[in-house]
């Protein structure tokens, strides 16, 4: 049997998943990528073989390294592995993009040991909960027998869910303020990472790193320059201004700008962790914060309203510890200015589903206004059949005329009128000729009075 191409042994789908992830995260330690690609393996070996037989032909290397303390307070050190120019090629095809899309080898960023590139790899990694698939039991040979015997199957750990596909990651993104994205002008924001996963209800997810390297304020700007790149806009085939980062990402259903989401990678108390995402919620306000719109068509003296979300951004947060324990789906979410608080009246966590929702937009607020419109109509209908439920038993009270027939109602030119009695128009001309025979008598009277009392009658 001929030498294997390949010294180590690994497998052709070992290798194709190393180049898949290197492509994605650029830099990682062995453990991260078994996290990431093939968790089911019984040890970080199977990973190491990968990375040692792509190095042997010039599509890996390991130029950098990184520690952490073992429980006896010792440092561990672990290889740093990141891709060539060669491998940054080959990755692609695994990918399925562009070269040109697929930034650079992080070589330089392995030297120095690589923080902030190995926290984006585990938030990934948390986003994504690989479940750990089994692996074909190896058949072993002890010594004192020939009969094989297979490898016990080993019990696998189970994960909560995850999000998306490995392949719907970006890491490293220019968002160009000027320029394109292939050729970004200086200054240009850089996105830690970008999940497409329209499959999982989240057409795109901008994400944000943050190991407490920098003071709040500086990472509220960075949401601030999300802002300025979103407002960005560019002509369509129609001369119409659209959004130019719709130009290479979907649009979400919901209202404002594509959501943000910042992981704190740092393992600090909850306590530490919460003052910080309050601090930069505090100073970040008038990028997520919708504006108000008061009062309602139906009910003047409403105090409700909605808040227009059109050109926010969605800020969510959360910590990797979070993040790794209960999945992006868990209640692991602070969406920044969603008002529900916890029973210490700390800011809730809520699933992803939850914190992406506007609960006080318009979709509320209209589901309202239709319930007092609905209440509107009807108060509107009762008082309509209670005109009508008047004016028929009006009209059964009605009688005619004793005078003229016409029809005579009890509340005839607002006057209460008797049972029987006359209408308005008899009853007007009979206490006219009334009037106008006392008239006619009084003055008969006065006539009658002069001829009896004559010229003289005063001296009488």
């Amino acid at each position: 049997m001929g030498k294997s191409a390949w010294p180590y042994r690994s497998t052709a789908k070992a290798r194709g998943l190393v180049l898949l992830a290197l492509g994605i995260v650029k830099v990682a330690t062995a453990e991260q990528l078994r996290q990431l690609v093939l968790p089911g393996t019984a040890d970080v070996q199977t990973v190491r073989n990968a990375c040692k037989d792509l190095r042997s032909v010039g599509l890996v290397e390991s130029v950098g390294r990184t520690s952490h303390m073992n429980e006896a307070g010792r440092p561990v050190w672990r290889d740093l592995w990141n891709l060539t120019t060669a491998g940054l090629a080959s990755a692609a095809s695994e990918v399925g993009r562009p070269v040109k899309e697929m930034g650079g080898t992080a070589r330089d960023a392995a030297k120095a040991g690589a923080p902030h590139a190995l926290a984006v790899t585990n938030t990934i990694d948390a986003f994504r909960q690989s479940p750990p698939l089994p692996t074909q039991p190896v058949a072993r040979r002890p010594a004192t027998t020939t009969v094989p015997v297979p490898e016990q199957v080993r019990p696998l750990a189970t994960r909560p869910p995850g999000l998306g596909h490995l392949r719907g990651w970006e890491t490293e993104v220019a968002l160009p303020v000027s320029g394109t994205f292939t050729t970004p002008a200086r200054g240009s924001l850089r996105a830690d990472a970008v999940l497409t996963a329209p499959e999982d209800g989240v057409p795109v997810l901008f994400v944000e790193v943050d190991n407490h390297t920098e003071p709040a304020a500086v990472v509220a700007r960075k949401i601030e320059n999300y802002r300025r790149f979103f407002q960005r806009t560019v002509k369509d085939h129609h001369g119409v201004d659209v959004p130019f980062w719709s130009s290479r990402w979907d649009d979400s259903p919901r209202d404002g700008y594509p959501p943000l989401a910042f992981v704190f990678a740092k393992n600090v108390s909850p306590d530490t962790a919460m003052n910080r995402m309050k601090s930069i919620h505090d100073l970040s306000t008038r990028c997520w914060q919708g504006h108000w719109h008061s009062g309602s068509s139906y009910d003047r003296a409403s105090r409700d309203g909605y808040r227009d979300y059109d050109r926010t951004i969605p800020v969510l947060a959360t910590t990797l510890a979070r993040l790794q324990q209960h999945g992006p789906h868990g209640p692991v979410w602070w969406r920044f200015g969603h008002p529900a608080l916890d029973a210490l009246g700390q800011p809730a966590f809520e699933s992803l589903e939850q914190a992406l929702d506007n609960p006080g937009d318009y979709r509320a607020y209209g589901v309202r206004e239709g319930q007092r419109r609905i209440e509107h109509q009807a108060q509107a209908e009762r008082e309509r059949l209670e005109k009508e439920e008047a004016k028929r038993r009006r009209e059964a009270a009605a009688w005619p005329c004793p005078t003229c027939g016409r029809k005579v109602r009890p509340d005839d030119d607002w006057e209460t009128r008797p049972t029987g009695s006359d209408c308005s128009v008899c009853t007007s001309i009979s206490r006219r000729e009334q009037e106008d025979a006392a008239a006619r008598a009084a003055e008969e009277e006065g006539r009658e009075e002069a001829r009896r009392n004559g010229l003289f009658g005063f001296l009488r």
